[in-house]
C-alpha cells in the first residue's frame, strides 16, 4: 500500500485487512503486506482529526511489490511527487499490478497508465477526473474496473470489493468466499454494480393518485399511522388501498 500525506486511514487499512484475512483463512502467507511512503512519516486525514504513522518502508518497496494499491488521500488534486510517479511507472513496466481505491485514481491517472482505458473513482469526483484526464474513459456508474494490470475502484467500501476481487483472482472463488466470511463481509459485489441508487419522489404531475398521501405519510412518520388512517387520507377503502 502506497500512503501519501493525508492518506485516509480507513482506506489504507482495507487491503491489509482483506489480504491478512486471506492469509489467516489459508493458514499460509500468500500475501506479504507492507505500507510504504515517499517519507517514513505520514500524516493521515479523517473527519475525526489526523495522526501520524511511522513507516518502515520507503519507495524501494514499490520497486519490489507484485501488487501496489493506492488509497485515497486528502490532496488528491495536487500533482503527485515526481518520485512517486516514476516509481509507479517503473513498477508497471516490470509487470506489477496497480490498483486504486476511491480518489487514488487521480494519482494513478497522473502516471499516464490509465490513458486509453476505462477507469472509475468516487462518483462525486468523476467529472473532475475526466476533465483533468480526457484521455481516460471515466465510468462513475460501477464499483470497480479491472483492466488486467491496472484496476480502479469507487469510494471507500468499493475498495473492499476490489480487494476481494483480487483475492478471487489470485486464490479462487472458495478462498474469496472464506475471506469474506472471516471479515464478516458480504460476498464480493460485482464490479458492474451501480455505486448508488437515488430514490426520488414521483413527479408532481397528478398522474399518481397516492402522491399526496405518500407526501403526507412522510410528513407524519412520527405518528402511528394505521391502514385506516392512510386509506381515509387517500379517500379509499382499506381494501382498495391494499
Amino acid at each position: 500500500m502506497l500512503a501519501l500525506d493525508g492518506v485516509l486511514p480507513f482506506e489504507l487499512s482495507i487491503p491489509g485487512q482483506v489480504f491478512g484475512a486471506a492469509n489467516e483463512v489459508a493458514s499460509l502467507e500468500h500475501y506479504r503486506i507492507q505500507v510504504c511512503a515517499p517519507h517514513r512519516t505520514v500524516t493521515t486525514s479523517s473527519g475525526h482529526g489526523s495522526f501520524h504513522i511511522q513507516l518502515q518502508h520507503g519507495l524501494e518497496a514499490v520497486a519490489q511489490a507484485d501488487t501496489i494499491i493506492l488509497p485515497a488521500h486528502a490532496d488528491f488534486l495536487d500533482t503527485p511527487p515526481a518520485p512517486v510517479t516514476l516509481a509507479l511507472r517503473a513498477a508497471a513496466q516490470r509487470g506489477a499490478r496497480l490498483a486504486s481505491i476511491c480518489v487514488g485514481a487521480f494519482t494513478l491517472a497522473a502516471t499516464g497508465l490509465l490513458d486509453g482505458q476505462r477507469a472509475t473513482t468516487h462518483w462525486q469526483h468523476a467529472h473532475e477526473l475526466s476533465r483533468r484526464h480526457p484521455q481516460v474513459e471515466i465510468d462513475s456508474n460501477v464499483l470497480f474496473i479491472d483492466n488486467g494490470a491496472v484496476l480502479t475502484s469507487a469510494g471507500v467500501a468499493a475498495g473492499l470489493d476490489l480487494c476481494l476481487h483480487l483475492v478471487h483472482q489470485d486464490l479462487g472463488a472458495d478462498m474469496a468466499a472464506a475471506t469474506a466470511r472471516a471479515t464478516v463481509m458480504p460476498l464480493q459485489r460485482d464490479g458492474g454494480q451501480a455505486q448508488f441508487i437515488e430514490h426520488t419522489w414521483p413527479a408532481t404531475t397528478g398522474t399518481s393518485t397516492l402522491e399526496s398521501t405518500m407526501r403526507w405519510m412522510s410528513a407524519n412518520v412520527h405518528r402511528a399511522l394505521s391502514l385506516q388512517d392512510i386509506a381515509e387520507h387517500a379517500a379509499l377503502s382499506v381494501r382498495s388501498l391494499n
